[in-house]
């Protein structure tokens, strides 16, 4: 079926915007164009004699870094493809009278509404409470995508599953603790706040007397002319990293408690699910790990968010092979 190829090229295709988007920000090249759609009021990066006069004369105190401003247009310009691609798979859903309805037109409407977060990014100067919805907007957006393509997807569980059943709301509270885990990487992220602890385990110092909850999770900043580099003290950023790394130990022995429950299970869809989410969260802990050992190298920190990507889907096939088909 012609929408289900799709899809699965979207699924790719959101996965590259995802990684974009990360690489974009840890790049600090998400200011490299000061406007929304354009760059500097051009629909690529300006480069020729006469479009740099107009820049200057419209943008006086800005300087065009050619290699940052590519990179968010480079962004702008997949996020704009999937757009497309997401509005042909609602176009296609209602075209099919089997097919969900409901789902695509959500998807579509999330869609829309990730345009918008990417335009106050840039707008509002990278205000963290916006960049971490953009950035969780994403990880909606692939979860939702896979979902739409299990509904068309005939997946069979051959005689049901009396074990997996039984697993059914510990995987739900696992998916949450998950998404948990997500939302505080990106406020990490957003905070300027991965490199705030340099030791393993928690951090360095005393840093328990250093704990300030209150500041570190108001959505409320203040104002600024940007938040590019963050805008908080050190102790506040210091507890945002000690909370994400916390949860992330609760993450992890949630998410490994399922993987073996799922080992036992007579499905062999089911076991292998199982063992994909071990050898994830094995994955994405040394991720973690390498990122404070190593000083967030971009690499191994833009595969970070891979591996939260991942362990996302992985996880919502677990749900839904759990609860809709064991």
């Amino acid at each position: 079926m012609a929408v289900k190829r799709l899809i699965k090229f979207t699924l790719v295709f959101t996965l590259a915007v995802i990684l974009m988007g990360a690489y974009t920000r840890l790049s600090d090249a998400g200011l490299g164009c000061p406007d929304w759609p354009g760059c500097y009021g051009h629909l690529a990066v300006p480069s020729a004699s006469h479009e740099l006069a107009k820049v200057e004369q419209h943008f006086p105190d800005m300087t065009i870094e050619p290699e940052k401003a590519w990179l968010e247009m480079i962004h702008r310009y997949i996020a704009g493809t999937l757009g497309l691609m997401v509005l042909a798979i609602l176009i296609l859903c209602f075209k099919q009278p089997h097919a969900p309805k409901k789902l695509p037109s959500f998807i579509a409407a999330l869609i829309i509404f990730q345009a918008a977060l990417g335009m106050w990014t840039v707008t509002m100067k990278l205000m963290p409470i916006v960049v971490m919805a953009h950035l969780i907007g994403g990880f909606s957006l692939f979860a939702l995508l896979l979902l739409l393509y299990l509904r068309l997807k005939p997946l069979r569980i051959p005689g049901g599953d009396s074990h997996a059943r039984k697993l059914m709301p510990l995987a739900l509270v696992c998916l949450g603790v998950l998404i948990i885990q997500i939302m505080l990487g990106g406020w990490t992220s957003s905070n300027y706040a991965a490199l705030a602890c340099t030791t393993l385990p928690i951090c360095e110092g005393n840093w328990v007397d250093n704990l300030r909850f209150a500041d570190a999770f108001s959505p409320f900043q203040g104002e600024h002319p940007s938040f590019e580099f963050g805008v908080l003290d050190y102790p506040t950023r210091m507890t945002i990293h000690v909370t994400h790394r916390i949860w992330a130990v609760v993450t992890a022995a949630m998410l490994i408690w399922l993987a073996m429950k799922l080992r036992y299970s007579h499905s062999h869809i089911m076991r292998n699910s199982g063992y994909l989410l071990l050898l994830l969260v094995i994955m994405q802990v040394g991720l973690g790990i390498s990122n404070v050992v190593m000083n967030l190298p971009l690499g191994i920190a833009v595969s970070h968010n891979a591996g939260a990507a991942f362990l996302l889907l992985n996880l919502v096939f677990i749900n839904y092979a759990l609860w809709r088909k064991a």
